[in-house]
């Protein structure tokens, strides 16, 4: 099984890069900007603001799901569409990432990778 929170061999993450205001392309268009992301070994991720798009609902996206980083453009490739990341679990930051949603997102993204 693919370990969904650490980004993919080919992404190249250089450790000075912020991705904070990075564009998000989903397969099918812009969906919002970056607003936290991390590269924690085992535990990285995205935030991702999808301002007017879905009424300014946040929602994480795990490394996985990350193809490619356009450092020139600023953009953020991911291998999800719009629609799947609408109704991916939205992330709540008073929250955070406790093991629940952990569990939700494991149950959400984990059938794209099984």
């Amino acid at each position: 099984m693919i370990e969904m929170w650490t980004y993919r061999t080919d992404v190249v993450l250089q450790p000075a890069v912020d991705l904070v205001g990075f564009g998000i392309e989903a397969r099918d268009g812009g969906i919002g900007k970056v607003d936290e992301s991390t590269a924690d070994a085992g535990k990285s991720y995205v935030v991702v603001d999808t301002g007017p798009w879905i009424f300014g609902r946040k929602v994480l996206l795990p490394a996985q799901t990350v193809e490619r980083i356009d450092l020139d453009t600023r953009t953020v490739f991911v291998d999800r569409t719009k629609e799947e990341i609408k109704n991916a679990p939205e992330f709540d930051p008073e929250r955070g990432i406790d093991p629940t949603y952990q569990d939700e997102l494991g149950g959400y993204y984990g059938r794209y990778y099984s």
